[in-house]
């Protein structure tokens, strides 16, 4: 997920020695080993430089490590600037964003909670306490969050920007639209705020307003993969399958590894009845993330429509084997083994998927044909009947019991 984290990248070192190289390197934020090599100058003169210049080069040099992804060593800067001035609010969200880089949100937090602290009205650590508990899937603590960030900088375009993601998780799209649109306000030349908004546009089914911002992101950044990945889908959505083919083929083109494009791009094959193309991308997808189980289940489905039920049950189980416990992989098998003439061995299939998700419905109508095919008549019946209980406007469920001489 595209976030944004907020810090401040360059302290101001003592006026007497603004002007001296190593002080200037170390506050430059253009050439990071050239900031590293400025601090580390700093720092190696040891007792010669003021406790509260050692701890603002510990602090820069930990910004830079951190900018180089090497979260260890700018995690080992930022605990010495932290020694020599254990109120260094800066360094305490310094680390902290380190600690969430590295996936370890708990002492990610516990750092911002320090920072914030020391400093009530320090906007950024909030901002990134809130993108810590944004990554730990907790969205309600990280918007609250985020409000009082924005509360403190309210023309802080990043903060907007972060809420909107944390609204867009939560499916709440009208508000995530608001603050995407918020962050364009301030940041209008800011790609992936248009893209963000896209997909909260695509995700409400508003498809035109999507491709309108997809194509304003794209012009603001020509090289922008994941907008035209997101574009094809829009338009793969709208039924357009040549201009989602030509969005996806140019984000591959872009980024020839991009396994979600391949994908992507397979389905709208499939969706066009090209299913050898189809096939090629999902297996293309596989090859690149072989544990992609939307990939398999994608093969397995064109696979299943071509008629063959051999290669289409082998890769659902795989995509089972990857993801237990998503029932539409078990539903899936099931419809497959049936169509194949095999539905006996679909049911413990349609019964696992029940149980994995009571209230699905098409695994309902699955085992309601299997057990139409074995004869058992009642109980074919009672399925039939629960899974128009639970989709009751869907008219093949209704001819399901028609069928059967049974009135919906």
């Amino acid at each position: 997920m595209l976030r944004v984290v907020v810090f401040l990248l360059a302290l101001a070192f003592g006026s007497p020695w603004a002007l001296a190289d190593r002080y200037s390197d170390c506050n430059q934020t253009k050439n990071l080993d050239r900031r590293i090599r400025g601090c580390t100058q700093v720092i190696k003169r040891g007792k010669q430089e003021t406790i509260k210049n050692r701890s603002y080069a510990y602090n820069n040099r930990g910004n830079a490590y951190r900018s180089k992804k090497d979260y260890d060593r700018a995690i080992a800067d930022y605990s010495q600037a932290i020694k020599l001035n254990p109120k260094y609010a800066s360094a305490y969200n310094g680390r902290g964003n380190a600690y969430d880089d590295k996936g370890q949100y708990d002492r990610a937090i516990a750092n911002f909670d320090t920072a914030i602290k020391l400093n009530p009205k320090y906007a950024a650590a909030y901002a990134n306490r809130g993108n810590a508990y944004d990554d730990m899937g907790q969205s309600d603590k990280a918007i609250a969050d985020y409000n009082k960030a924005i509360k403190l900088g309210p023309k802080n375009a990043n903060s907007y920007f972060n809420r909107a993601l944390a609204y867009k998780n939560k499916s709440d799209y009208d508000r995530a639209i608001a603050d995407y649109s918020q962050t364009i306000k301030f940041r209008p030349k800011y790609a992936s705020a248009y893209n963000g908004r896209g997909i909260a546009y695509k995700n409400k089914g508003e498809y035109d307003r999507a491709i309108a911002d997809y194509d304003k992101a794209i012009a603001l950044k020509p090289e922008y993969t994941y907008a035209f990945n997101n574009r094809g889908n829009a338009y793969k959505n709208k039924g357009d399958y040549d201009r989602a083919i030509a969005d996806y083929s140019h984000a591959i083109k872009l980024d020839p590894r991009y396994v979600y494009a391949y994908n992507n791009r397979g389905v709208s094959y499939k969706n066009k009845g090209d299913y050898d193309r189809a096939i090629a991308d999902y297996s293309q997808a596989i090859k690149l993330d072989p544990k992609y189980s939307a990939a398999y289940n994608n093969r397995a489905r064109t696979y299943r429509e071509k008629g063959q039920y051999d290669r289409a049950i082998a890769d659902y189980s795989q995509a089972i084997k990857l993801r237990p416990k998503y029932a539409g992989g078990y539903n899936s098998r099931a419809w497959a083994y049936f169509k194949w003439g095999k539905a006996a061995k679909g049911l413990p299939d349609a019964n696992k998927a029940i149980a994995l998700d009571p209230n699905y419905a098409y695994a309902y109508d699955t085992r309601g044909h299997i057990y139409e095919a074995l004869d058992l008549m009642e109980v074919a019946i009672a399925d039939y009947r629960k899974a128009l209980e639970l989709r009751p406007s869907d008219e093949d469920y209704q001819e399901n019991l028609k069928r059967l001489g049974i009135t919906p």
